[in-house]
């Protein structure tokens, strides 16, 4: 594999994935865990949205087209779930909603904010592109690099500070009910776009 194929593998799956703009979530998202479910919770949304990837890897275009699904489709249901979630972070208090057993490893941060539409969309593209060994390892590096960001973004809450961090939380679920509307919006105008196919 030549470093331009790896390039051209690596830069658009590092883009589609966006884990600095995923940051701010998990801050809000993780704000009352101790460090210990911090990190299960980071091993547990890295390994979910690889294994997704994987399985996207091998039969996304497959499994899609059986079942009459569109990645247009993916991205509403994706888009729907985070409005909920972001509705009931915002509305709800921290005991109820982040309790250290919850599977928000899972959803959302696995699905759909690491590995959401945009990156599924994009592994398709890469495989067909550049076959699977390149992708893989395009994988591979970007996951590690989500894995460490997400590992030391507490340095962030120790410069916010206890009070800080209650703050962010609460304007990050209002920022991840926009990045849930803004999925069902640009989901429901390409479908539009495509006249409701």
């Amino acid at each position: 594999m030549s470093a331009e194929v790896f390039l051209l593998s690596f830069i658009p799956l590092f883009v589609a994935v966006d884990i600095i703009g995923t940051v701010p979530i998990y801050l809000g998202i993780t704000s009352d865990l101790s460090h210990q479910d911090k990190v299960k919770l980071i091993i547990q949304s890295v390994s979910t949205a690889f294994i997704i990837g994987i399985l996207f890897l091998v039969a996304g275009k497959i499994v899609l087209s059986f079942m009459g699904i569109t990645i247009d489709d993916f991205r509403i249901a994706g888009g729907i779930i985070l409005l909920i979630l972001a509705v009931n972070d915002i509305m709800f208090s921290n005991e109820s909603r982040r309790k250290p057993g919850a599977k928000v490893g899972i959803v959302p941060l696995g699905i759909p904010l690491i590995i959401g539409p945009a990156a599924l969309t994009t592994i398709m593209i890469l495989v067909d592109n550049y076959g699977f060994i390149p992708t893989i390892v395009s994988m591979l590096l970007n996951f590690l690099i989500v894995f460490l960001v997400l590992r030391y973004s507490s340095v962030i809450i120790k410069i916010a500070g206890e009070e800080g961090t209650k703050a962010f939380a609460k304007i990050a679920s209002v920022f991840l009910a926009a990045i849930a509307v803004m999925m069902i919006r640009v989901g429901v105008s390409n479908i539009i776009a495509r006249g409701g196919a």
